[in-house]
């Protein structure tokens, strides 16, 4: 069971994730106790470790403020996500280190499907896309590999999950998916490479652009409550 403190980190997190704390917002301790009904302990542990993971920052004397998206950071982790997919997607397809039969038989019975049997809950398609690109790491057979790769999906979570929000996403990832499976049956690293590149590429792009339009939404919405 979850202690106190990971339900108040989960909380705030997906706060921070939803736009209900902007970047900017400042709060103190003694607020967010009396909003989750908690007491101190949770919250403190709940805040060093998001100030850790670089969401928010102590403010001397004044509580705590929710720190700007560091775009750079999450470039970076793209990037090596990068490097670790597109090796582990080279591996599937070469040499002895094919993609397990039963993985790819899973990946195929969500992602080839027809047009009208695809999903459109944004939450679920979220959580799907995630196994997917971290099935194919695990299947390629190297267990460190999966598990850096882990600790990045973990990291980028907040703002990946925004590709979903919109259909047209949607329906490219799954366009996409089928793609890059399609290329790993057929054996063929520089294709599958290439398309999980492109793949990646795009959706770093839209996330980004996402983002910033809904703090901008998420900031305008916030004056217009403040009272006048």
């Amino acid at each position: 069971m979850p202690s106190r403190a990971e339900l108040v980190y989960a909380r705030l997190k997906l706060d921070i994730a939803d736009f209900k704390l902007v970047p900017g917002d400042r709060f103190t301790e003694n607020e967010l106790c009396l909003r989750l009904e908690v007491s101190r302990t949770p919250v403190r542990e709940a805040l060093f470790r998001l100030q850790q993971e670089g969401y928010v920052e102590v403010m001397f004397r004044s509580g705590w403020r929710v720190l700007p998206f560091d775009f750079d950071r999450f470039e970076q982790l793209y990037d090596f996500r990068m490097v670790i997919e597109t090796t582990a997607v080279h591996r599937l397809c070469v040499g002895d280190n094919r993609i397990d039969a039963d993985i790819l038989k899973d990946l195929a019975a969500i992602w080839l499907v027809p047009v009208a049997e695809r999903l459109t809950d944004p939450v679920r398609v979220g959580q799907l896309d995630e196994a997917f690109h971290c099935a194919l790491v695990v299947a390629a057979g190297n267990a460190e590999m999966a598990r850096v790769h882990r600790d990045v999906t973990e990291r980028i979570r907040i703002i990946r999950r925004l590709d979903f929000t919109q259909a047209a996403r949607i329906d490219a990832t799954y366009d996409e998916h089928a793609k890059i499976l399609r290329e790993i049956q057929r054996n063929r690293p520089d294709q599958a490479e290439l398309l999980l590149r492109t793949h990646i590429q795009t959706s770093q792009a839209e996330v980004r652009k996402i983002t910033l339009h809904q703090v901008y939404l998420a900031r305008q919405v916030a004056e217009r409550a403040q009272p006048q």
